[in-house]
């Protein structure tokens, strides 16, 4: 009797599974089988994901804190994930970093301040607009003089104004980090205080390029729209991770190029210049490795 029972119910349950296979009246067939070859099951962790929250940390715990700004090129393999896609639409769920940023500034996500001159301390509120004409980003069409070679008289020709927002992708992030060292748990720490995209543009057939600052953003007030955007894994796509899983991981790869001081945090390359300015940057990463190394005691 349990037998009978037994293929009764499984003979049931293939024609339910059956019936609910078939196609109902009024799907798009072509747009289904689209989704069915995109993806096999329904991605559900980064979409939901919550930023990583940060360990506690009390005044007394920081024995030693450095403040450093990293110059991130997207050129470099390690950073490939925040330069692609460079299309504006997502590829996989996957979008690029810069225009996730200025999505998130125009939905009112995210707050930009101003490049110049208050730079990095977050001081003076800029808007989507701003931003979009700033004259060292949007440059309209102008006549220069130059010199003709055959007759020797200065002729206007006509430079084509160029929108960088609209034609390029900044090619280098400036990072603002907070290095301090917990004695509570004896390590260093790392933590990200705003973030600036960086055109390098070379107009006018200079050979030396311009850096210009899109805007400053807080970081941890754009962590909430990172954490629900992946990035790609190259190592398993099926355990991608997201843009604030990018950051805390500390998974670039960035010179610094300045250093809290007295001088009102100058950058390295105006006391030095050639590869001292390497030389100096490594210094400073040494000073902070060797200064962990130290309390240790083997």
């Amino acid at each position: 009797m349990k037998y009978i029972i037994s293929i009764f119910l499984v003979s049931g349950l293939w024609a339910i599974g059956t019936l609910s296979a078939q196609q109902p009246a009024g799907v798009d067939s072509s747009s289904t089988a689209l989704d069915s070859k995109i993806e096999i099951y329904q991605k559900e962790n980064i979409p939901f994901k919550k930023p990583i929250p940060y360990v506690s940390v009390r005044e007394a715990d920081v024995m030693r804190e450095w403040v450093v700004w990293r110059e991130i090129d997207l050129r470099q393999r390690a950073n490939f994930p925040l330069y692609y896609p460079t299309e504006p639409k997502s590829i996989g769920g996957r979008k690029n970093f810069f225009l996730l940023l200025m999505e998130g500034i125009e939905r009112g996500e995210i707050t930009p301040y101003n490049p110049f001159p208050t730079s990095d301390e977050f001081a003076q509120v800029i808007t989507m607009e701003d931003i979009t004409n700033n004259p060292s980003i949007k440059f309209e069409d102008r006549m220069v003089p130059q010199v003709s070679v055959i007759t020797g008289n200065d002729t206007l020709i006509l430079i084509k104004g160029k929108n960088l927002l609209e034609e390029d992708i900044p090619q280098r992030i400036r990072v603002k980090e907070k290095i301090y060292f917990n004695k509570k748990y004896s390590w260093i720490e790392h933590r990200i205080i705003g973030i600036c995209p960086v055109f390098v543009n070379i107009r006018d057939g200079s050979l030396q390029p311009s850096y210009v600052p899109v805007c400053w953003i807080y970081m941890d007030e754009a962590r909430p729209l990172l954490a629900r955007h992946p990035v790609f894994n190259p190592f398993n796509s099926a355990q991608n991770i997201s843009y604030d899983d990018f950051f805390m991981q500390r998974r670039y790869s960035g010179e610094i190029y300045k250093k809290e001081n007295v001088f009102n945090n100058r950058k390295i390359d105006e006391y030095l210049s050639g590869l001292d300015v390497l030389y100096e940057a490594r210094r400073i990463e040494n000073e902070i490795f060797d200064f962990e190394q130290d309390m240790w005691e083997y």
